[in-house]
C-alpha cells in the first residue's frame, strides 16, 4: 500500500524561470549537491520555501533523486541522443 503524502499549504509557487534555474543547476553541478549546497550556488536568490516546492517537484516527477548522503542526482533522460530516438522512433499500436 502507498501511503498519500499530505500536502502542505504553499504560500509562493514557483515560477518557469525557477524551476529551469534550478533543473540547469542541478544538471550542470560537477559533483552532486545536498540540498543546501544547490539553494546557495544558484545564480539568482529563491525563498526555501519556493526552492523546496521545486526539489519536491523534481523528486517526485524522476528528474532528480536523492542519494543515500542526501545529494541530489539528476536522473532524466535528456540528452540529446534520446530527444533525437524519440524524434525518430515510430508511436507502438496496441
Amino acid at each position: 500500500m502507498i501511503a498519500m503524502k499530505t500536502r502542505q499549504s504553499v504560500l509562493h509557487y514557483p515560477r518557469l524561470d525557477t524551476v529551469l534555474m534550478i533543473e540547469e543547476a542541478i544538471k550542470k553541478a560537477k559533483d552532486y549537491p545536498t540540498r543546501t549546497q544547490l539553494w546557495k550556488s544558484l545564480p539568482k536568490k529563491v525563498m526555501y520555501q519556493t526552492f523546496g516546492v521545486v526539489i519536491n517537484y523534481l523528486i517526485e516527477s524522476r528528474k532528480v533523486m536523492l542519494s543515500k548522503d542526501k545529494k541530489l542526482v539528476w536522473i532524466f533522460a535528456d540528452s540529446p541522443k534520446v530527444r533525437r530516438l524519440i524524434a525518430e522512433s515510430e508511436p507502438a499500436h496496441a
